[in-house]
């Protein structure tokens, strides 16, 4: 006898986002069961943090956004400024407070659908065509559920073989200050005034919301993560040298670490073809930027697509086979230094239309599009990074 109809283990962004589109008992093509299975509370849960993401028109997470932004800015080296215009694209940012809050009211009252606090140890499929859910509550307690499909969000514990990894890294402040520094009306994408690394880059990332306040970030791309002491002595110098914010009171502070990787992250689990794979752990991550929310939304409305039309609910690529190609030659061409990397993120802001650039940097854009931005990066470079790529071979480096 199954427990659900469905199981999706894990309630971040991409648990929730999934279990938000599944159809309720009432909806087209609906399920008449889903147990979403979330770790109690302690380490295994993810921390606070904050997604952002460009969308045209109103979204569904509207009402959790903190701020949006129509004018987007990256300052070069030289403090040279590209400001450009985005609408009717926004650039959003949503706390993954608000956003869990949102969600939680919306399936609060979704009939057939049952959360489990519960540690998940193995998800094995079964020769009835069932998958079997076996995990422990915050007593140590057995949980066991059978499903006709399960969904998996879990991290992955190490990278698939992968030829380049590097880290996105950073720490950021949620500050407010006595003379009002900001402007509300523009996102600092990048600012590569900071001090850069002998290896990778590093950049200042500033979300204002409003004239006294924003999340300030530093950023890193590279091999390895800073020190706490570090990220902070790097945030003081960025706000007080090149913000020139005077003394500033860190209301709160985020923190992680993003693994930048041209792994082949397969979407179907071992344990099973009616086990697939989710958000982070599907390869949601774009390898080139590190952004995951839009494609996780990609990805939940695919599914749910599937489940109310009666298909096989198999999640999609996130991202198509000629993004990933291309953000593989760009991760090699950073990790070995050949093209330096804030004069090629300031070049193509510089020189490429917003449209067609955050088309491109979301995954889709077309062929035409694509060959119209790669002419505005170090082409010869490029090409032979590219060239050397199906010679390299994939190895299983460290998640961070």
């Amino acid at each position: 006898m199954l427990d659900a109809d469905i199981v999706v283990v894990g309630a971040g962004a991409a648990g929730l986002s999934l279990a938000h589109r599944l159809p309720g008992r009432a909806s087209p093509g609906a399920v008449s069961s889903v147990v979403l299975v979330d770790p109690p509370p302690g380490p295994l849960r993810p921390p606070r943090r904050t997604w952002c993401f460009w969308e045209a028109g109103p979204g569904r997470f509207d009402p959790a956004a903190t701020a949006s932004w129509e004018w987007l800015r990256v300052h070069g080296r030289d403090g040279r400024a590209v400001r450009r215009h985005i609408a009717p694209v926004r650039y959003k940012m949503i706390r993954s407070d608000d956003f869990e809050a949102l969600v939680e009211r919306d399936l609060k009252a979704r009939p057939g659908l049952r959360r489990v606090e519960a540690t998940v140890r193995a998800v094995t499929g079964l020769p009835d065509a069932t998958v079997r859910v076996t995990a422990t509550d915050a007593t140590g307690a057995p949980v066991v559920l059978r499903a006709r499909w399960v969904f998996d969000s879990r991290p992955p514990e190490r990278l698939p073989a992968a030829r380049t990894r590097l880290l996105q890294h950073f720490r950021g402040w949620f500050v407010r200050t006595e003379r009002p520094v900001f402007e509300p009306e523009v996102a600092d994408l990048m600012d590569f005034r900071t001090a850069q690394p002998a290896r990778g880059l590093s950049f200042g990332y500033v979300l204002p919301t409003g004239r006294h306040t924003a999340l300030v970030e530093y950023t890193g791309f590279g091999p390895a993560p800073l020190t706490s002491d570090a990220y902070d002595d790097a945030l003081e110098d960025y706000t007080r040298r090149v913000l020139r914010t005077g003394a500033v009171d860190v209301l709160s502070t985020e923190q992680g670490v993003i693994p930048m990787t041209d792994a082949d992250f397969g979407r179907r689990d071992e344990d099973g073809d009616r086990v697939f794979r989710i958000g982070v752990a599907g390869g949601a991550t774009r390898a080139s930027t590190g952004y995951t929310f839009a494609a996780v939304q990609r990805q939940s409305e695919a599914v749910a697509r599937a489940v109310r039309a009666g298909r096989r609910p198999v999640p999609p690529p996130p991202h198509p086979a000629r993004a990933r190609l291309m953000d593989a030659v760009l991760l090699r061409a950073l990790d070995t230094g050949r093209v330096d990397g804030p004069d090629l993120f300031f070049r193509l802001f510089d020189r490429v239309p917003a449209a067609r650039l955050l088309r491109f940097l979301d995954g889709r854009s077309r062929l035409y599009e694509d060959l119209a931005v790669g002419v505005r990066v170090p082409v010869l470079p490029m090409l032979r990074t590219a060239a050397e790529l199906p010679w390299l071979r994939r190895r299983h480096l460290p998640l961070r």
